[in-house]
């Protein structure tokens, strides 16, 4: 249940054990209808939060998703399929790319070529899209925060796993440079997991990998880190808490439902979901 919400957040629940004066003032504070997070109001959220009890359920697991949260790969895809709809004659847009987020690679590229009307199959778009992506996957780049929050939950012996719609080759690709990080998960699920029958927004993936836990968790135990809607729904369905870090083109009724809204990853409060808090405070 929510109780404040930075970056483009949505409008903050009272109704969370002790959330109320929280959130009264961080209503105050709002700018255009929405809470914003600057310096001086990340130290200020951080204090608050370590002064009260946990105002979301407290989690004992965390999920992630990785394309667009863990890794910097949402442009990397992008300027991929820019290129090959462009020799084509056609433009990939940001109402396809919002549509494609968080997805499966054939459910993607069957949206593509519908949307798109390529002179292609599914197929074939994604073996011409594969030839681009394994030169510039590797490259893939860590977003900020992740490297702490990572670290600072596994140091604390927090269960973590990765649950994404990537499948084995392109994953492989993404993380050729990020072992070490990608050794701290317990489990990782991928989007050619035979047990994953259906991509996201449906469920599958997180309940896998919550069960994957030894011993498996509860999904009320979960905490889902998400960029994309359809990841957001997939963790809701799923019956877990999710926050999402969205792009910054998608509105407010894109991320209703989340439990919380950030404009990145140094933007989380462990503690307000019961997790260890971070021993540094950074403004």
């Amino acid at each position: 249940m929510c109780c404040y919400a930075m970056g483009r957040g949505r409008a903050v629940s009272p109704r969370c054990r002790g959330g109320g004066a929280l959130s009264r003032r961080l209503q105050q504070q709002q700018h255009g209808g929405r809470a914003t997070i600057g310096a001086t109001r990340a130290c200020y959220v951080h204090r608050l939060a370590a002064a009260m009890s946990p105002c979301f359920n407290h989690a004992t697991h965390v999920i992630f998703d990785m394309d667009g949260l863990l890794l910097d790969t949402e442009r990397l895809y992008a300027g991929v399929y820019e290129d090959v709809c462009r020799q084509y004659g056609k433009h990939y847009s940001w109402d396809v790319k919002a549509q494609v987020m968080g997805k499966k690679a054939l459910d993607v590229a069957r949206i593509i070529q519908d949307a798109l009307e390529l002179p292609l199959t599914p197929e074939q778009l994604i073996a011409e899209c594969r030839e681009r992506q394994a030169k510039i996957f590797p490259a893939a780049e860590l977003l900020p925060g992740v490297e702490r929050l990572i670290g600072h939950l596994h140091g604390h012996g927090v269960p973590m796993a990765v649950a994404t719609s990537s499948a084995r080759a392109t994953f492989q690709m993404k993380t050729t440079n990020h072992g070490g990080l990608f050794s701290l998960f317990r489990h990782t699920v991928l989007g050619d997991d035979p047990e994953v029958r259906s991509g996201k927004p449906a469920p599958d993936a997180f309940l896998v990998a919550a069960r994957r836990f030894q011993p498996p968790a509860r999904p009320s135990q979960c905490l889902v880190f998400e960029d994309a809607p359809n990841g957001m729904r997939a963790a809701l369905a799923a019956g877990m808490q999710v926050v999402i870090i969205p792009d910054e083109n998608f509105g407010p009724e894109d991320t209703r439902g989340a439990s919380l809204v950030l404009r990145s990853l140094e933007e989380f409060v462990p503690e307000a979901f019961g997790l260890p808090a971070y021993a540094d405070r950074r403004p």
